[in-house]
């Protein structure tokens, strides 16, 4: 096996190569686990190349830039220069690092230059005022000529950006440079075995794209709560390089999460229109036009018709949920609506209701205050934080009480069935179908890879 394993290897990529021409998949894998690994494929080069999880996560960061004042000449071509810009074939650069403290005017003193030359760089034209706002970390240089003159100045704000000053006939002019990442679709998976953040860590992924997957998912899983060990994930993801080099990680292209034995497949898919969503392969959105939760803490007393009132002490219907967090925690709305009371609510304490259409409303209380701008009548937004946990009312300590009502009647908002967010329209429907069948091929050699690429570790 060990022997033939080389050939199949290249066939597979091979295979990648002719299905698609870049881009990502994936598919359920019972035998991968949290801590396997973590591989990106190069679709147009034909090469696979993987890393275990531990390998994954002591790879070293980037040093952190050192100041430096020193004179270096320029192995690089001068910046592109407008119309009327002669180019400098010599230019001398002096570059600092920014810290805190440094202003416009010590960082030109320190390349030699006078306020007034820095007055007429500011008030050139484009968007050389910019170079006013300065922050610690950036780099800045100062280009010169045979003569000692300033011809040029760059200010590196990230990786992507830079502000180019260049000297013209007319004066200095500016302009913002934004240079776009290669973007490579990587891929990683793992099985839960205590919390999806730790098992997701294991497998290479980052906290913003754990957290980005938990949201994909969270109209229907509860990460909380539903999360069950033996669980599983897939993740398709870009990895975004400059000059070759990796420097960060972009969107989650594509994810898989297996819950209790439920297949959940999520496709970030763009429309005509450039709108970007995700979307299961039958068109419909992962969204909800209502969130499982509003807030991301833990159950401290569920939907209960018959529960003992905790202060009364007598059988009470417990029309809601009730949230356990820490003062302050932002709530947020379940859904769009409109605001239909904000305010004091007897033993509620301080609460907001909202209303979703005709027949459904949700109601938060205990809240220690008010979001911003919440009072009766304001349209909010799903996801808007409309107040923040307290302990307001009849309560024996800091939680959010939540309750999901349908025509007046309380439901369980942990199970009840929630409407769907717009599906695919049908003007998009058959676009739609033929990038899922692409992407659903490609699952199928990602997969391929990623058990061949497992047994290789194994052995």
């Amino acid at each position: 096996m060990l022997k033939t394993f080389p050939k199949t290897h290249i066939t597979l990529a091979a295979a990648a190569t002719v299905i698609v021409s870049a881009a990502v998949l994936m598919s359920p894998s019972a035998d991968v686990e949290a801590k396997r690994m973590s591989y990106t494929v190069d679709l147009e080069q034909g090469l696979i190349s993987g890393a275990s999880s531990q390998e994954a996560n002591t790879q070293a960061a980037a040093p952190e830039a050192e100041t430096t004042s020193e004179t270096t000449e320029s192995q690089s071509q001068p910046m592109a220069a407008q119309a009327d810009v002669a180019p400098e074939p010599d230019i001398q650069w002096q570059e600092f690092t920014i810290k805190s403290g440094d202003t416009l005017s010590t960082l030109f003193r320190k390349a030699g230059f006078n306020d007034g030359l820095m007055l007429s760089v500011i008030h050139g034209d484009g968007e050389a005022d910019k170079l006013q706002r300065l922050y610690a970390g950036e780099d800045i240089r100062f280009g010169v000529n045979s003569e000692g003159e300033l011809v040029a100045i760059e200010l590196q704000r990230s990786l992507l950006e830079s502000l180019k000053i260049a000297r013209t006939e007319d004066g200095f002019l500016g302009e913002t440079v934004v240079r776009e990442p290669e973007a490579r679709p990587a891929f990683a998976a793992g099985v839960i075995d205590g919390s999806l953040y730790l098992s997701a860590r294991d497998a290479g992924l980052n906290d913003r794209l754990t957290m980005e997957l938990a949201g994909i998912f969270g109209w229907d899983i509860d990460f909380v709560y539903d999360v069950r060990k033996g669980d599983s994930f897939e993740v398709v993801y870009e990895e975004l390089y400059i000059d070759g080099e990796k420097f960060d990680t972009g969107r989650i292209l594509s994810a898989r999460f297996i819950n209790r034995g439920e297949d959940n497949l999520a496709l970030l898919y763009t429309d005509a229109n450039g709108e970007s969503d995700y979307y299961s392969p039958d068109g419909k959105s992962m969204r909800k036009a209502f969130l499982r939760v509003p807030i991301n803490a833990r159950v401290s007393s569920p939907f209960n018709l018959q529960r003992r009132h905790p202060v009364l002490d007598v059988v009470r219907p417990h029309e809601g949920t009730d949230y356990a967090a820490p003062p302050g925690t932002p709530i947020k709305a379940a859904g769009s609506g409109r605001v239909k009371f904000a305010g004091w609510k007897g033993g509620y304490g301080r609460t907001v209701v909202l209303q979703h259409g005709d027949n459904i409303t949700t109601l938060y209380a205990h809240m220690s205050r008010l979001g911003k701008g919440i009072k009766n009548g304001t349209r909010v937004k799903q996801g808007e934080t409309i107040g923040y946990v307290g302990s307001s009312g009849m309560v024996t300590g800091p939680h959010l009480h939540y309750e999901f009502r349908i025509n007046g009647a309380p439901r369980n908002s942990r199970t009840v069935k929630l409407p769907d967010a717009k599906p695919v329209p049908d003007s998009e429907m058959a676009r739609f179908q033929k990038f899922t069948e692409q992407r659903l091929a490609q699952f199928n050699v990602f997969r391929e890879s990623n058990q061949q690429l497992a047994l290789a570790s194994d052995n």
